[in-house]
């Protein structure tokens, strides 16, 4: 019976692994987040009492709250962390911040302690790396200069994970998880109207809810290999189970090789799915497909990435998993779960 510390347990990551622990295996959950609108339903649950342990707060000043829940459990997962682009290019030292400072004790305390560190890093590590796949142990990490702004995440997040690395030299018990464009219901909010200030396929949901055009950066020609949140949540429960120590000194890919479509395939494919629904189909015929430049849509500190798949061979084979979730059934699960909130969404418009 595991006890699992998740912090950032409100959060997209944090939400989900919450629900499938507590719904499939016999491990207690101690959380922390600053709100709890994606996991009311779990903490009102009788079933979850129990296990679902919560407490509301911030990790850069309930210190002390930390470190106990680090002595006293068992996994350690710090899912707190800016990832929206935007902040990256306007606000790049709240992302090292956050996503570098504020987690290097926690890192410390978990290797003070003897704790399985399962760390997020990022596909946004490789950066700009020209491999057809991106290989978690022979890649190049690539990144930009250093007056494009947008690779301060990249950069703390690689750091982190050199970091981390260093720390498994001396003794500590960690696995580095790479998630690749995982999407999945509760990924941002789509009341959100603000450009580039949420993921993409949120993003564009919420301009087709609300009737908005669709705008493409640079064309949309890039490439992402997106990955159904309930495929990642799969590998993650393997690597916190950690079967015969498999995932300890590792690091996985999760993503789907398979889903990579360009962001342009993605605007087309999310209307085409929007004109079968009636609560989306109104708001879809007004929408149209813009081009704009990155410097117009994020700022100028902002350079992108052509195309991101991941290898994903040693985790297939030591986690005994495979990504199974189509592109288009993604999708149809993210339109199915916000059909009761669309009458929400438009108020945003009057």
């Amino acid at each position: 019976m595991k006890k699992v510390l998740i912090l950032g347990v409100n959060g997209f990551i944090g939400h989900h692994l919450s629900k499938r622990i507590l719904e499939t295996t016999d491990w207690h959950v101690y959380g922390m987040d600053m709100n709890t609108d994606r996991i009311t339903e779990l903490l009102e649950d009788d079933n979850y009492k129990s296990r679902m342990h919560f407490f509301e707060g911030d990790i850069t000043i309930n210190k002390e709250w930390v470190e106990y829940h680090i002595k006293k459990c068992d996994v350690i997962l710090p899912l707190v962390a800016i990832a929206t682009p935007s902040t990256y290019v306007k606000q790049p030292l709240r992302v090292f911040e956050l996503d570098f400072e504020a987690n290097l004790p926690i890192v410390r305390s978990a290797a003070k302690y003897g704790k399985h560190l399962v760390f997020p890093s990022t596909s946004e590590v490789y950066g700009m790396c020209h491999d057809e796949e991106f290989d978690p142990e022979n890649s190049e990490l690539i990144c930009g200069p250093i007056n494009k702004p947008r690779w301060i995440y990249s950069n703390a997040k690689q750091l982190m994970d050199r970091v981390i690395w260093g720390y498994g030299m001396e003794g500590l018990n960690f696995t580095l998880f790479r998630p690749f464009n995982w999407i999945g219901a509760g990924l941002d909010s789509i009341h959100t109207p603000k450009e580039g200030s949420s993921r993409v396929v949120t993003q564009f949901f919420g301009h087709i809810v609300r009737g908005e055009n669709i705008s493409l950066v640079d064309g949309g020609a890039q490439k992402r290999a997106f990955t159904y949140i309930d495929d990642g949540i799969d590998a993650l429960i393997r690597i916190i189970a950690n079967k015969n120590g498999i995932a300890s000194g590792k690091i996985y890919n999760i993503g789907n090789p398979i889903n990579n479509y360009s962001i342009r395939d993605l605007a087309g494919m999310m209307l085409t799915l929007a004109a079968e629904y009636p609560e989306y189909a109104e708001g879809a015929k007004h929408v149209k497909i813009v081009e704009t430049t990155s410097g117009a849509y994020y700022g100028a500190g902002y350079q992108d990435v052509q195309n991101r798949v991941p290898k994903i061979t040693n985790t297939c084979e030591e986690l005994g998993w495979a990504p199974t979730t189509t592109m288009a059934d993604s999708l149809r699960n993210i339109f199915d779960a916000y059909r009761s909130q669309v009458a929400q969404a438009k108020a945003l418009m009057d």
